[in-house]
Formats: structure tokens, C-alpha cells, sequence
């Protein structure tokens, strides 16, 4: 009786350490979607058009190699057409236009699923009437950048 007990008790240790680093690969890979995302939004607040291509990049790859248990096919799809349409192209108009897309797939796959433990902020652009996220309350637009700077308003902030 009691090898029995231990067996089954060896048996479901086994089971929940295994769910339990899924769980932790899957947040891991989803944060680093989100940090990802902040670099390219991060570079369009600067004007950079080369770091916001490279964050692309970068964001494509970490995208491809996420498990869709952890965002959807759908999303990973739609935020996939956005990251590549940012990242083939050095024209920042071009780039910030694909980004309003990227924007409203990446609030809808942080509202869906623990992407972060910190809180992200969803901000508004009254002008270019567009989301987008931030780790920090501070304005800081990504669809003008330096000529509109701090235009916006934070909307909501979406704890996880």
C-alpha cells in the first residue's frame, strides 16, 4: 500500500513540476513578446525608422517560436502582418501606420492572457485616433513622436 501511495505521489510531483514549467515558458516567451513590443513602440517615439525595423525583427522571431496556448493562431497571424509590414521598410510614416494594427492586436493578446506581472497601460491618440501600450503612465506618443510628443492620454490601465 505504501509503494502504491508513493508511486502515485511520485506520479502527480512529475505531473504539476511539467505544467508548472510550461506555465513558466509560456509567460516567459509571452513578456518577452510584450518587451519586444515596447522596443519598437519605444523607437518610433524617438523617429528612429532603423531601431523600429529591428525591433520588428526581433519581434517577429521571439513571435514565431510562441506557443499559441499562449496567444491565439489568429493573433499571432495578425500580429505577424503588422511586425513584417514594420519591419520591411525604413519609412517611419509607413512604419507608424502598421503600428496602430500591431497596437490593437497587442492589447487584445494582453487582455486575453498574463503576458506581464507589471501593469500595462493602454494610451490614446485623439489625433491619429489609436492605442497603444505602455509599461509607464508618461505620455510618450509613438505615432508623432517628437512633433506631438506627449499628445495623448492613458485610457485604461490592464492589470494582470
Amino acid at each position: 500500500m505504501n509503494k502504491l501511495f508513493l508511486i502515485a505521489a511520485v506520479f502527480v510531483l512529475a505531473v504539476t513540476q511539467n505544467s508548472f514549467a510550461q506555465d513558466s515558458a509560456k509567460q516567459s516567451q509571452s513578456s518577452q513578446l510584450l518587451s519586444l513590443y515596447y522596443n519598437i513602440k519605444n523607437a518610433l517615439v524617438t523617429d528612429d525608422a532603423n531601431a523600429a525595423s529591428l525591433s520588428a525583427q526581433e519581434f517577429i522571431k521571439a513571435l514565431n517560436s510562441t506557443d499559441s496556448k499562449a496567444i491565439s493562431e489568429s493573433n499571432i497571424s495578425a500580429l505577424l502582418k503588422d511586425a513584417n509590414s514594420i519591419a520591411e521598410t525604413k519609412d517611419i510614416k509607413h512604419q507608424r501606420e502598421h503600428f496602430t494594427g500591431l497596437s490593437s492586436n497587442m492589447v487584445a493578446a494582453v487582455k486575453a492572457g498574463k503576458l506581464t506581472d507589471q501593469p500595462v497601460y493602454q494610451a490614446y491618440c485623439p489625433m491619429k485616433k489609436a492605442y497603444w501600450l505602455s509599461k509607464d503612465k508618461t505620455i510618450k506618443n509613438p505615432y508623432f513622436g517628437s512633433a506631438m510628443l506627449t499628445c495623448g492620454k492613458v485610457v485604461e490601465t490592464i492589470n494582470q
